[in-house]
């Protein structure tokens, strides 16, 4: 392997080392970041998704100086899945309003590569210099490889953004069990029901108080923890069910 390679080699490495405190956009921006540093002249990198018809530039673009959704190569190639390239902004003029807003923004040349992924949405990789004509062939061979690693990325940071996702509704769902069940319990007592039953009259009562199971189960326990459970039971209809 050839000494220009081996730093690549190492960035290849690190990319797909994801720590878990790292959050879904707090992982692609370190990846961009070091794809900045990994290809010669690449000024700046983001990463552009198309999800249910929606575009949206996932990574930090605070002081990019232009839109990434404007008509141009990022949305052609996030919409057809294809990569584009964009050579000289003062010659081609394939995209003349996104050309003349790159110019604006300090760069002339940028390639745009879709990534690799498994999920449905499409996502692209845009890298953008202050120099024309920059990425080559061999620029693009290299910058396809990182493609493929930073397809690795998008699906794992999306995973654990949604594992992330699913414990907290799962806690939220384990709390809510645990309310309901204490005030399952004093219903129980109160009335001298069973759970079915005082369950039954919990889901009544939050139904015709159109107030949420949870919601409800807090008040209860709120109004027992201060002695006011009985008055608690009259206001929010709290009745029996038999």
């Amino acid at each position: 392997m050839s000494d220009d390679l081996l730093p690549i080699a190492h960035e290849l490495a690190e990319i797909t080392r994801l720590v878990e405190a790292d959050d879904f956009g707090a992982t692609l921006d370190r990846f961009v970041t070091r794809v900045v540093h990994a290809i010669p002249g690449c000024d700046r990198a983001l990463i552009t998704v198309r999800s249910r018809g929606v575009l949206e530039t996932v990574t930090d673009i605070e002081g990019l100086g232009l839109d990434p959704i404007a008509a141009g190569p990022i949305v052609e190639a996030a919409t057809f899945d294809e990569p584009r390239r964009l050579d000289d902004v003062a010659v081609d003029q394939r995209w003349p309003s996104f050309s003349a807003q790159l110019a604006g923004a300090g760069f002339a040349s940028c390639m745009v590569l879709p990534l690799s992924t498994s999920g449905d949405e499409t996502a692209v990789l845009t890298l953008l210099s202050a120099t024309p004509g920059q990425f080559t062939d061999t620029a693009y061979d290299v910058v396809l490889l990182l493609t493929l690693h930073a397809g690795v990325v998008f699906d794992n940071a999306a995973l654990y953004h949604d594992s992330g996702k699913l414990v907290g509704q799962l806690r939220a769902a384990l709390d809510t069990r645990s309310l309901v069940g204490r005030a399952q319990g004093m219903v129980m007592r109160q009335f001298n029901i069973d759970s079915k039953h005082a369950f039954d009259t919990l889901k009544r009562s939050s139904q015709n108080s159109n107030t949420k199971l949870r919601d409800l189960a807090g008040l209860l326990i709120a109004a027992h923890e201060q002695g006011e459970f009985e008055d608690a039971l009259i206001k929010l209809a709290v009745t029996a069910s038999r």
